[in-house]
């Protein structure tokens, strides 16, 4: 899907807005439009022009990390290894819901404001069954992992290491940890398959 092109001032508008919310959302403060709007030192009806909801807003921030996780998930697809694949892929998702704080509460919204985002998390959700499957084809993993369980287990490692807190380096730490002892349950064993 193609955006038309904005004017060189809107532009740098739009630009200065989602600057400041990604700075809001790095901070942990919930994003008001009117809030954005004066911290960015525009007019409130500027933001509105741009963004029509906190959400879309929102979204907007988020789409970067979706992109990268979307084109990772393309990566993994192309890894011969499935077990290596899955791994790399479920690592990379992990550490994005921690380094992002855009992340969780987008993928996790029942509905989006933005096509885009609708775009981004369907093909997120179908090259991370496409990952899980290989995986379960190749029989490396449980056969009883469904590819719905893989965000619930994503989200609550990425909660557990929230609430753990320390540093973003101590969290991806934890985070890594905590995953190592999920796949360790997740790789298939002759018992398993």
């Amino acid at each position: 899907m193609t955006t038309p092109r904005l004017r060189k001032d809107a532009a740098l508008n739009w630009d200065r807005i989602v600057a400041v919310a990604r700075d809001l959302v790095d901070q942990g403060i919930p994003l008001q439009l009117n809030d954005v709007a004066r911290r960015a030192g525009f007019g409130v009806g500027t933001v509105y022009r741009h963004f029509a909801t906190p959400e879309a807003l929102l979204e907007t921030v988020a789409a970067p990390c979706l992109e990268g996780l979307v084109a990772h998930a393309e990566q993994a697809l192309a890894d011969p290894d499935p077990w290596h694949a899955l791994e790399g892929f479920l690592a990379r998702t992990l550490e994005a819901q921690i380094a992002d704080a855009s992340l969780p509460p987008v993928a996790s919204a029942s509905a989006d404001a933005l096509p885009r985002t609708t775009e981004l998390k369907g093909a997120l959700a179908a090259k991370s069954t496409r990952i899980l499957d290989r995986a379960r084809e190749a029989q490396v993993v449980r056969d009883d992992l469904a590819a719905a369980d893989l965000v619930p287990l994503m989200c609550g490692i990425a909660h557990a290491v929230n609430v753990h807190g320390g540093t973003y380096d101590d969290r991806i730490d934890t985070a890594h940890r905590y995953l190592a002892t999920l796949l360790g349950g997740l790789r298939a064993t002759p018992s398993t398959i």
